[in-house]
């Protein structure tokens, strides 16, 4: 293979290889987002039906009532976590552990979709 052939080899592997590399970066960036936890099938009306019993302390609509924190707006993925700490001791708090200690991951999913709803 003369010079030319060298050129069209390294212009294949240099298009290749972007390509490649972009394509990979797609399907990642993709199944990053796909997987999220802030993509949870929350369902915001049964969450709604379910925060009743939060209304006590974190207010009719999350807005929180002292010294009790604000709900409203926050990311679901955050409410998740916190609510999956509190239900598993991680975050030692006898009142959250008490309210959380009966809720699904459904009941949880749900509940996160209606906090992150409210604005």
């Amino acid at each position: 293979m003369g010079s030319h052939g060298v050129s069209i080899m390294t212009w294949l592997l240099k298009n290749i290889v972007g390509v490649s590399a972009a394509a990979i970066l797609i399907v990642g960036t993709v199944s990053v987002f796909s997987s999220r936890p802030s993509d949870a099938a929350g369902d915001v009306q049964a969450g709604k039906a379910k925060a009743a019993a939060c209304v006590g302390c974190h207010g009719a609509n999350g807005q929180g009532v002292a010294p009790n924190p604000r709900l409203a707006g926050l990311k679901e993925d955050q409410l998740i976590k916190d609510l999956n700490d509190y239900k598993s001791g991680k975050r030692d708090n006898a009142i959250m552990k008490g309210m959380t200690s009966s809720l699904s991951s459904q009941d949880i999913e749900n509940l996160a979709a209606y906090f992150a709803s409210l604005k």
